[in-house]
């Protein structure tokens, strides 16, 4: 029974590794690992075929007395015993090592983190495309873009009263199953509808790298548009089925939508006992979202622009509720969140687009902390690498900026009479967010005087 005592011989080998630096360590920690599994084979096996001789030798094998019960039945139990406790020794040496192998993978000896479950919740134009690039960016996180733009575009809601309500239980469900990595509950939204599992139509597939990775990225087929295509890399129509089964390879799973605005609704994620939701929700100046709304999406804002101009008819007061309803909700579920609910606690977290864009590396570090993930040298180089872009060089839906100059452009693009129009509408969310008032049009335009109050770090409960 040497070969028993060598058993920790080998696990030293393995911890010996997890020492090491250079980039066969990995390597080294599977052969290892893999190696102990078949001597441990090949010893079962050896002992196996004793049995069959000498109903005696299980028990010289285990060091305890042999079993009163008769010779034949007691060696066939005994081995049955002996082969289910070497079988669950082989499951537990085979996730050791690639534990250690993770670890090592991540240049650490600690084991893999817990399985998070993020949703960036923002609204349209408050940077939530460049914030989620910082979840996009990490190796381990399957990350999705607005994936509740197809059921948005698919399944009609009137605005108000119970379609509302509707519309916020269909998203609900929809992310709740996206979160366990069922990402079929999309094709009964995507149009065309998806054949064999494949569509080209997966809205914006290039602005989630998971997408866009081996192996989910196949060949390119000649002759099939694909309209929301991968950056970097010609790829074939989308395998939902590879994109699932990224998705729980993964260590984590983070979405990004602006179609979630009431956080009550998110209660049924936050109790799942199969998701660890982490709950970012991003706001920014609803001045600043204004004057972004009307170059971004410049037709549906034509009213407004005419009325700045002219000021010949005043706005509609549609317009104006419309406006006022937004930063109700918004307010509404920052202020559900602060309140530390039990089902909440811990779990959400408040952030300021314009801490974002002033420290984006520290505020990067405070929501992974507030993940409970350690970011990868790669977040930190993209965050440097599109954060100092030329004043000039980004257009409206890139994700490259120069945050630090580009959080207060605003001031100078929006008049002071709309300005006013947001302030009244706004004014129980801006107090709440830190947001100052502007009192005149040279207060506004006045970089020297600054309209953000300095809060705490992060919200954080």
């Amino acid at each position: 029974m040497e070969r028993r005592s060598s058993l920790p011989q080998d696990l030293r080998e393995v911890l010996h590794c997890l020492k090491m630096r250079s980039k066969y360590a990995v390597l080294l920690v599977f052969v290892v690992g893999l190696v102990i599994i078949e001597k441990e084979n090949n010893f079962i096996s050896r002992v196996s075929d004793k049995l069959k001789q000498s109903p005696q030798a299980l028990a010289e094998a285990n060091d305890t007395e042999a079993s009163p019960m008769p010779a034949e039945n007691g060696s066939l139990a005994s081995l049955r015993q002996l082969d289910a406790a070497f079988s669950q020794l082989r499951m537990r040496l085979r996730n050791v090592t690639l534990q250690l192998a993770g670890g090592l993978a991540t240049g650490g000896t600690v084991p893999p983190e817990p399985r998070r479950h993020i949703l960036l919740m923002a609204t349209t134009r408050t940077g939530s495309s460049f914030v989620g690039e910082f979840f996009n960016q990490q190796g381990n996180i399957f990350y999705l873009f607005e994936p509740l733009w197809h059921i948005e575009r698919t399944v009609t809601f009137e605005p108000g009263g119970a379609n509302a309500v509707g519309s916020a239980l269909v998203y609900r469900d929809v992310l709740q199953q996206l979160f366990l990595c069922d990402l079929y509950i999309l094709e009964s939204f995507i149009s065309p509808a998806p054949e064999e599992h494949l569509t080209p139509f997966m809205f914006r597939r290039g602005s989630s790298r998971s997408l866009c990775e081996e192996p989910v990225c196949t060949p390119a087929v000649k002759k099939v548009f694909e309209k929301y295509h991968c950056k970097n890399r010609r790829c074939g129509p989308l395998n939902v089925t590879l994109a699932a089964e990224a998705c729980r390879r993964k260590q984590h799973v983070a979405l990004k939508t602006v179609r979630i605005r009431q956080l009550e609704f998110l209660q049924p994620l936050a109790e799942d006992p199969r998701l660890d939701l982490r709950v970012i929700q991003l706001v920014r100046d609803p001045r600043a979202v204004l004057a972004s709304r009307m170059v971004a999406f410049s037709g549906k804002y034509e009213t407004w622009k005419k009325w700045a101009a002219e000021g010949a008819a005043p706005l509609q007061e549609d317009e104006v509720q419309r406006l006022r309803g937004n930063c109700e909700s918004i307010r509404l579920s920052a202020e559900l969140g602060l309140r530390r609910p039990g089902w909440l606690r811990g779990r959400y977290m408040l952030v300021r687009y314009e801490d974002v864009a002033r420290a984006p590396l520290r505020k990067a570090e405070e929501m992974y902390r507030f993940a409970g993930i350690r970011p990868t040298p790669q977040v930190e180089e993209w965050i440097r690498a599109n954060t100092q872009a030329p004043r000039d060089g980004s257009g409206i839906y890139s994700t490259q900026k120069n945050s630090s100059e580009q959080f207060e452009k605003w001031r100078f693009s929006i008049p002071f009479k709309l300005a006013q129009v947001v302030q009244d509408a706004c004014a129980p969310a801006m107090r709440l967010f830190g947001y100052k008032l502007a009192g005149s049009p040279e207060a506004l335009t006045n970089r020297s005087l600054s309209l953000l109050e300095e809060g705490p770090p992060s919200w954080v409960t």
